[in-house]
């Protein structure tokens, strides 16, 4: 089972995470935690990799729902987003919300998963698109 919604962007690192936020939020998502994987890696283990961002992004009415259904969903919230250098380009990375379901097996859940899909999806097609050299 895949269980990323991906999209690769031409565009440097730095305007994909300002993009991806953009874009989010156009969604109605906001970000509770940023992880910068690459600076806490340099810093803890001396290690260098590409820059690699974790966004946990929230729709608030979208986690209320399914903690109303399911009080250990919390476990899978928020939704994290990844921005990450993929050799030359950038991608763009999403839990799929899906994933929650197949995980819980709660049906309950499934019509919180597809409106977090459909905004989710709408999120990386609006950047797919703005990115016009790829």
């Amino acid at each position: 089972m895949r269980y990323d919604r991906t999209v690769h962007l031409a565009t440097d690192f730095a305007t994909a995470v300002a993009r991806t936020r953009d874009a989010l939020a156009a969604q109605g998502f906001g970000i509770l935690t940023e992880i910068d994987v690459t600076a806490t890696l340099k810093a803890k283990l001396d290690h260098d990799m590409e820059d690699y961002v974790i966004l946990g992004a929230c729709n608030p009415p979208l986690a209320h729902r399914a903690l109303e259904t399911d009080r250990t969903i919390g476990l899978l919230l928020p939704c994290n987003v990844v921005v990450r250098r993929d050799g030359d380009r950038t991608a763009v990375q999403a839990l799929d919300p899906n994933t929650m379901v197949a995980l819980t097996e709660l049906d309950a859940l499934r019509p919180v998963a597809e409106e977090a899909t459909q905004r989710l999806d709408a999120a990386l097609a609006a950047l797919a698109s703005a990115d016009t050299t790829g």
